[in-house]
């Protein structure tokens, strides 16, 4: 379908003169688009492939942005640009699109290269959950069902197992042995959200730092960006995927897992950033188990990536054999690191908390 006239669909009184494909994100497809009348705005193609409940999707995002927008007018953060018949999305017959108003004079960083990364990523969600700490999480809905719900996921790679489509276990018995062997670890945080020993909060869910905007100028944090995974969850998902994302001195695919290892000093850049502006809103139960939680999501990222790997690379996108194999081990790596370094780790968040 012409891009042009589904962008058309978001203009009143107005119409698009130019299109440029946007971004480098690989689950939606997104656009910026130019007005004959000088307006610019994102016009993005939902991947209804991975969000299968897109009136959902678009509900949560608009009651998080609009809370937002209400309760801390002076903040940035994503705008939705209804439809001329003013609806939260257009459903054509080529898929389901959006509108969001362009963020001027923004940048984001894509790769953490210095301690100081880490502190800007950790104040930036930190603030995100400040903002969303008394709007009730239950009123969102889960846009992908169990996504860290790891007992589910250790349920899934049991079954994959005992399956072996691709004839592949015999090949990566010591990384079946590693995840087996912890499966403690995956109760704790599901356990305690159910006892109500730990609350259920907004969680972004996908918590790396190019899902950050920048003022280009002053550097000085705009906005959250990249709502699609926000839902009710622990603290524990969002701070424990960002220590599992930006604490890794290798590429996630690094095959010399000599490379691979767990930066500590970009753990407590991280954590001081965050807790600077959490501390008073999280629990004791939240903040004893913020250092566990970066083991409990490299963990449960690995044991991901080994699943797919062995029901022959049908979710994550591979370039060359056995990369997520390769992906698996460098994530059992980090674990590894974290688990002896988990007492100094505690101890940090403690002294933050004070």
């Amino acid at each position: 379908m012409d891009e042009i006239l589904i962008s058309s669909c978001f203009l009143k009184n107005d119409h698009a003169k130019e299109i440029i494909p946007y971004g480098s994100g690989h689950i939606n497809k997104t656009y910026l688009v130019n007005s004959v009348r000088g307006n610019t705005f994102l016009l993005q193609q939902i991947n209804n492939n991975i969000f299968t409940d897109v009136d959902s999707l678009m509900r949560n995002i608009d009651l998080i942005t609009s809370y937002i927008k209400c309760h801390y007018p002076t903040k940035t953060t994503l705008e939705i640009i209804k439809t001329i018949e003013n609806k939260l999305y257009l459903s054509t017959n080529d898929g389901y699109y959006r509108g969001y108003k362009f963020i001027n004079n923004s940048t984001s960083i894509d790769i953490v290269t210095d301690p100081n990364d880490m502190y800007i990523c950790g104040k930036g969600f930190g603030e995100f959950l400040l903002m969303l700490a008394d709007f009730d999480a239950k009123l969102l809905k889960e846009t992908i069902p169990n996504f860290h719900n790891t007992e589910s996921r250790f349920t899934d790679f049991m079954l994959t197992c005992k399956k072996d489509v691709k004839n592949r276990v015999s090949l990566c018995k010591e990384e079946i042995e590693f995840v087996t062997s912890r499966k403690k670890y995956c109760s704790r945080i599901i356990s305690l959200l159910n006892s109500g020993e730990m609350p259920y909060r907004v969680t972004h869910n996908d918590t790396k730092i190019n899902n950050i905007l920048l003022d280009k100028d002053t550097h000085e944090i705009l906005s959250v960006i990249d709502l699609d995974t926000v839902m009710p969850g622990s603290v524990c998902y969002d701070f424990g995927d960002s220590i599992r994302a930006g604490c890794n001195s290798a590429a996630e695919d690094e095959k010399d897992l000599s490379k691979v290892n767990f930066m500590i000093e970009f753990f407590k850049s991280y954590a001081r950033g965050y807790l600077e502006q959490t501390k008073n809103k999280l629990t004791k139960t939240e903040i004893d188990n913020l250092a566990f939680s970066g083991i409990l999501m490299t963990y449960e990222c690995g044991m991901r990536f080994l699943t797919d790997y062995l029901n022959g690379d049908t979710y994550f996108k591979t370039t060359r054999p056995n990369q997520n194999l390769d992906r698996a081990r460098n994530q059992f790596k980090l674990v590894s690191d974290m688990e002896k370094l988990l007492p100094e780790m505690e101890e940090y968040i403690a002294s933050i908390c004070k």
